[in-house]
């Protein structure tokens, strides 16, 4: 018969760690997924059935879940993925939909999202092997800009999105400060980069709704220093651990990345990823932490201090995916005087005699 301890007694907080949090950094779930499975007593600990998660657990305590080991708690990790639209990030959709887990490269290991992307959404979402990290960076408190590029159907201008500078309510829901910055209008088509420090569900599409228009397209640029950069459409690339503990700090223990980034994986239509086109990008040696093109809010005391500004040129890429997700500037190339000093043009020779 099994032993069942509706409120075990919690160790001293030197002695080990919250049992949801164990359970969160082996990768199984998040933290509040954890304290639910606990809540339905799934887990147990020693052969003791918890209904409480007010406990701590030492490194030599055996955990089970649904009577199976807990998986080794491993190096933490955390990878870029361009999420292409179509696909909802969540493991099990009850609506049958593909999810983003199902296109991951069968290589990686278990991993969860930090935040998520809805249905039609796409860009930067980043993946890791640790539920904590991801509860971790989920928070406002972390105060990391995040940063869209997106398409707005409707009549809009500057002064419009200003008024969301303050902060909205809308049906009883308060949104946060969003600095939006209006880049190009064509009739009832515009083009404007969004950045907020939290994400609540759909708000984007929310207050643009608020404003009387409707968001057409939604391409997330970046999440706190970590951008979209180069990542082709579908693709999975590691950040470094050096990176990550130097936007982190210590409280993790980073794995090293292998030398091959991930592969992409086939898009949800069964055809092969290709470039993203149009984004803004930047060529340089660490696509990861280069600052999205575009207008930048005012940085306030609140702002985290970002990655150092891109220095290559923007370059347009050519693929079979949609369309460019922005207002596009001419080529610095093709702003080139044809000859002269440093024109970089070629020299035209004198005629023969």
């Amino acid at each position: 018969m099994t032993q069942r301890a509706s409120t075990p007694a919690p160790a001293a907080a030197d002695e080990g760690e919250r049992i949801a949090k164990r359970i969160a950094r082996a990768g199984v779930c998040s933290r509040r997924d954890a304290e639910k499975l606990i809540a339905d007593g799934r887990v147990k600990v020693d052969g003791v059935v918890l209904t409480s998660p007010a406990l701590d657990v030492k490194p030599h305590q055996v955990v089970l879940i649904d009577d199976q080991p807990l998986p080794a708690t491993e190096p933490t990790r955390l990878w870029r993925y361009h999420k292409p639209a179509g696909l909802v990030t969540t493991h099990r959709d009850p609506e049958g939909r593909p999810t983003v887990f199902q296109h991951l490269p069968p290589e990686l290991p278990r991993v969860l999202s930090v935040g998520r992307l809805d249905l039609t959404s796409e860009g930067l979402l980043l993946l890791t092997n640790d539920g904590e990290l991801a509860r971790r960076l989920e928070l406002p408190k972390t105060g990391w800009v995040r940063r869209y590029k997106v398409r707005i159907h409707g009549l809009v201008n500057q002064a419009m999105l200003d008024r969301l500078a303050e902060g909205v309510t809308i049906d009883g829901i308060s949104y946060g400060s969003i600095i939006a910055e209006l880049e190009q209008v064509k009739g009832t088509n515009a083009w404007a980069t969004f950045a907020l420090k939290e994400g609540k569900n759909r708000e984007i599409r929310r207050v643009v709704e608020y404003l009387g228009c409707r968001v057409t397209r939604l391409l997330r640029l970046a999440y706190g220093p970590f951008q979209l950069g180069l990542l082709a459409r579908g693709a999975v690339e590691e950040v470094p651990a050096k990176v990550l503990r130097d936007q982190l700090g210590k409280s993790f223990t980073f794995a090293e990345p292998p030398a091959e980034p991930v592969r992409p994986v086939a898009k949800p239509g069964g055809k092969p990823p290709g470039k993203a086109g149009g984004r803004p990008n930047a060529k340089m040696a660490n696509p990861s932490l280069t600052p999205p093109s575009g207008p930048r809010p005012a940085r306030s005391a609140a702002t985290p201090q970002s990655a150092p500004k891109a220095t290559g040129r923007s370059r347009a890429t050519t693929s079979a995916t949609p369309g460019p997700v922005g207002p596009s500037s001419p080529s610095p190339r093709s702003q080139r005087p044809s000859s002269g000093p440093g024109g970089g043009g070629a020299k035209r020779r004198p005629p023969r005699s």
